[in-house]
């Protein structure tokens, strides 16, 4: 077992290059992990990283070795996992990533009923407005949009998901509303900033007919996150493209409305991520089928539409 321990540390080590993300996962410290990655290389008679104080990275030696037990080692931990859990029972600790707000407003009022039917699976959720690498990170499961798609992991899509012009009531006091895409340039902007890349996102915008426009916006604030822009909108600071998810409670509750509502703007979708596995433990696929049939039931795809304006109620 104690050598399990020590092969732990360096899988996970080597597949996030790092041994503070090891560290995160196993829940010890990054002395630990480097700890026991040393007395590995000391049974081995192996140097298996590179290290400096910037990257971590593998030696040919290393490369060699984790293609021959990382296979067996996802085999043992999947063993392990599915052992857990009893017979015919869904089980054990369930870790599943989804964005901050996304999960306070969907997720988290769809876990009651399934922690009723499943009293034996502990959440431990992350919210995190990021995408993941399921396998690698050690996620059972992670919902949202544009994750990407490494080896091993599958997506089942949950609902499309649009961008949608708003602004608020206040806002809109003594202004026209807008006709045409072109007239926004004129309004307050509420930007959005990329996690990913750093940069603005533009107002690209099309309609049914299939004409397109991009408009440059008279910037006045710029967030990285959509509900916090929802929030601005809504308290008047300016207009926003919203996605969907953020604009229906406030549309819905008339603390916003729509621009423009034949223009949206289309997004990838949301998804829920999950491993390519032939024996998927029982908690995973519980849990997937619940927010796969939650979704239905409360028709989340057609309030992310572009065409729902909130009139609908939630």
């Amino acid at each position: 077992m104690d050598a399990l321990h020590l092969i732990e540390s360096f899988v996970l080590s080597a597949r996030a290059g790092s041994f503070s993300a090891a560290a995160r996962r196993l829940g010890i410290t990054p002395a630990a992990v480097s700890k026991n990655v040393a007395r590995l290389e000391a049974q081995l008679d192996l140097r298996l990283f590179h290290r400096s104080t910037r990257s971590l990275t593998l030696t040919a030696g290393g490369e060699r070795f984790l293609l021959d037990v990382d296979g067996p080692f996802a085999a043992l931990t999947d063993a392990f996992s599915r052992a857990s859990e009893r017979e015919n029972a869904p089980s054990g600790t369930l870790k599943v990533s989804v964005a901050n707000a996304f999960g306070r407003q969907y997720l988290l009022p769809m876990l009651g009923e399934f922690l009723a039917r499943y009293p034996d699976i502990v959440p431990d959720w992350r919210f995190d407005n990021r995408g993941v690498d399921v396998v690698s990170e050690g996620f059972d499961a992670a919902i949202g949009g544009g994750i990407e798609l490494t080896q091993g992991v599958i997506a089942r899509r949950l609902a499309p998901t649009y961008g949608v012009m708003c602004a608020s009531s206040a806002y809109m006091a003594g202004r026209q509303p807008p006709k045409h895409p072109a007239e926004l340039a004129t309004f307050d902007a509420v930007v959005r900033r990329s996690g990913n890349s750093g940069r603005l996102r533009a107002w690209d915008l099309r309609n049914i007919d299939g004409e397109r426009v991009t408009v440059e916006a008279r910037t006045r604030m710029i967030f990285d996150d959509p509900e916090a822009m929802a929030h601005a909108v809504a308290l008047g600071y300016g207009v926003a493209l919203l996605p969907m998810p953020h604009a229906a409670p406030m549309l819905a509750a008339g603390h916003i409305q729509r621009l423009l509502p034949g223009w949206f703007d289309e997004y990838g979708g949301i998804s829920i991520y999950y491993a390519n596995k032939k024996q998927l433990p029982l908690r995973t696929r519980a849990f997937v089928d619940h927010v796969v049939q939650s979704f239905e039931q409360q028709r989340l795809a057609a309030r992310f539409d572009w065409r729902w304006d909130g009139a609908q109620g939630q």
